[in-house]
């Protein structure tokens, strides 16, 4: 019986591998829209695979194989068997390389069909036919893969697989069920799927050595633990305001800025420290604070780095830099002057890449237009210099979208108050953009009568603006919050895979006490594993002695 399937890694029961492996597409050499066995394949493997099985020994070769919309590609097979306790072959495991082929199927030969058939006949014959036990009682030195010591098999090949990989290889037997409960080697495989930010953002939760690797990627892969709950915490920030920005500095939430009574632009910085015993508000005494604002952004980089760009200021709207250092004895804010700066704007999206630049997306400019250019800023550098990130084709124009991160260097855009013709409508649209490639692109997942546009599967979304995006290890995106039409929940949350062949939209049912409203500028994610929401809000005031904490594992303070 197949087991379990992830990308380029099989795991086949013996006992069921004909029944399986005949009916595939492998050796159906033909895809799903196909009327005919496809003329490049190669009767000679198809003999030589059965004949590695039947004889319990290793095959390697090339051989045609077709994607789910029935277009080519040849595949590198390497399929070696795995023997249990007993020296008895239990399982096959098959790793498939893929590279792309252009063929021309070429005019419809009756002899071809003919063959086929026959062949079709010929595997239908083996597939009935029973396997001896006695194939399976073959000397372990023909499976070299296992003759490999433990520390290479965890070091070179374990480690590059999934978490969900590694959960298969533990099911085949007690010598890979053993290797597979080793922290070193769970640890080894978060890096390498989530890459090492995301590991050393985790590292820094509190008990997160108690709860352990294993526990952490299978609860952050399934979602199996998530609950929301309501904290209460001290301290005060005022004067109140609302439309602020708040970010994650490790296990500190930061909040910036902000509207006060009679639109007044704020400035101050506050601290809260989700570590202590008893968190409280704190006000962070800082030198040379950057002119009050409100719709900014505010984000971490290069660990305790909080950079804001842009906003409304008593001046009108901005499209300056500010950096502070919290961790440095004495805090102070000093400007990022970088050349060929954006368009000063409002109510635009960010988020970080490389843990050293900034990409603003969107927005709102001065005259109360909407806005649809992208700019990327290192801050790192010693002379910074803004780059527009050019693109032939450009999502419509729209402010209070999100701007997650996901696989690397890869961007995803969701929502938003978007421009439709002569209206401004809320968005469900999902665009990505590759960062590392040559020339990025803007690529449309889901949109309104966008160009090449699809609907993922599921029930996505309703439109919305203002919303929280949380960027899930694994390349994930969970959504939930905003301003929503009608009567849909604002704390129903909704889960995204953009690396899906077919990206397919999730409900997400979490237990607890979700709060009533949900603000992207005003959340933020602690940890790699907690998203906080500040506080409720009644009528214009805000209750900064509330948040909401949506932890995606087990509560391990």
């Amino acid at each position: 019986m197949l087991t379990r399937t992830f990308r380029s890694i099989c795991l086949f029961n013996v006992n069921h591998f004909f029944v399986l492996f005949f009916f595939s597409r492998f050796l159906q050499c033909r895809g799903p829209f196909a009327q005919r066995r496809h003329p490049l394949v190669d009767a000679t493997v198809v003999s030589e695979i059965r004949k590695c099985v039947e004889e319990g020994i290793e095959f390697q070769g090339d051989l045609l194989n077709f994607r789910k919309d029935g277009s080519p590609l040849m595949n590198r097979l390497q399929l070696t068997p795995i023997y249990g306790d007993d020296d008895i072959i239990t399982h096959y495991i098959g790793i498939q390389f893929f590279t792309d082929t252009n063929v021309e199927l070429g005019p419809l030969l009756s002899s071809t069909v003919k063959e086929s058939a026959r062949s079709d006949r010929l595997i239908a014959s083996h597939v009935v036919q029973p396997i001896s036990a006695g194939h399976g009682l073959i000397c372990r030195e023909l499976c070299s893969m296992l003759q490999l010591s433990d520390e290479v098999l965890c070091q070179k090949i374990f480690s590059r697989l999934s978490p969900r990989d590694i959960a298969s290889v533990g099911s085949v037997c007690r010598r890979l069920y053993e290797l597979t409960k080793n922290e070193d080697l769970w640890k080894m495989v978060c890096q390498n799927a989530w890459g090492s930010e995301t590991t050393r953002a985790l590292e820094t939760v509190p008990g997160a050595k108690r709860l352990g690797w294993e526990r952490l990627a299978r609860e952050l892969t399934t979602l199996e633990a998530a609950a929301w709950r309501k904290l209460r915490v001290g301290g005060a920030v005022e004067p109140s305001r609302c439309n602020f920005s708040a970010c994650a500095v490790g296990n500190r939430v930061v909040l910036f800025g902000g509207e006060g009574v009679n639109m007044q632009p704020m400035n101050d910085t506050f601290v809260l420290d989700l570590n202590a015993s008893n968190p409280e508000w704190r006000h962070v005494k800082v030198t040379s604070a950057p002119p009050g604002r409100w719709g900014h952004t505010l984000s971490c980089l290069n660990g305790s780095w909080l950079v804001v760009f842009g906003g409304c200021g008593t001046q009108g709207l901005l499209n300056d830099v500010f950096i502070l250092d919290l961790d440095a004895q004495f805090p102070a804010w000093r400007e990022i002057s970088g050349l060929a700066p954006p368009m000063p704007r409002s109510w635009h999206s960010s988020c970080t890449l490389d843990d050293t630049k900034l990409v603003v997306s969107g927005g709102c400019a001065d005259s109360g237009v909407l806005l649809s250019d992208t700019h990327l800023l290192d801050v790192t550098m010693e002379k910074p210099v803004w780059r527009e990130i050019p693109a032939s084709w450009t999502p419509p124009s729209r402010l209070g979208h999100s701007l997650s991160v996901y696989d690397g260097r890869k961007i995803l855009m969701f929502g938003g108050l978007a421009k439709s013709g002569p209206l401004r409508l809320r968005s469900s649209d999902v665009f990505t953009m590759d960062l590392s490639e040559e020339e990025p692109c803007w690529r449309c997942i889901t949109g309104s009568g966008m160009p090449g546009a699809g609907n993922p599967a599921g029930i996505g979304p309703p439109p919305r603006l203002d919303h929280v995006a949380v960027s899930l290890p694994g390349g994930r995106i969970l959504i939930f919050g905003g301003s929503v039409a009608g009567l849909h929940s604002a704390s129903q949350l909704y889960l995204l895979d953009p690396t899906e062949e077919k990206p397919t939209w999730r409900i997400l049912n979490v237990p607890g006490s979700p709060p009533r409203f949900a603000w992207g500028h005003s959340t933020c994610v602690v940890g790699g594993t907690r998203a906080i929401v500040l506080g409720g809000q009644t009528g214009e005031e805000w209750m900064l002695s509330e948040l909401y904490e949506l932890s995606l594992a087990s509560s391990i303070m």
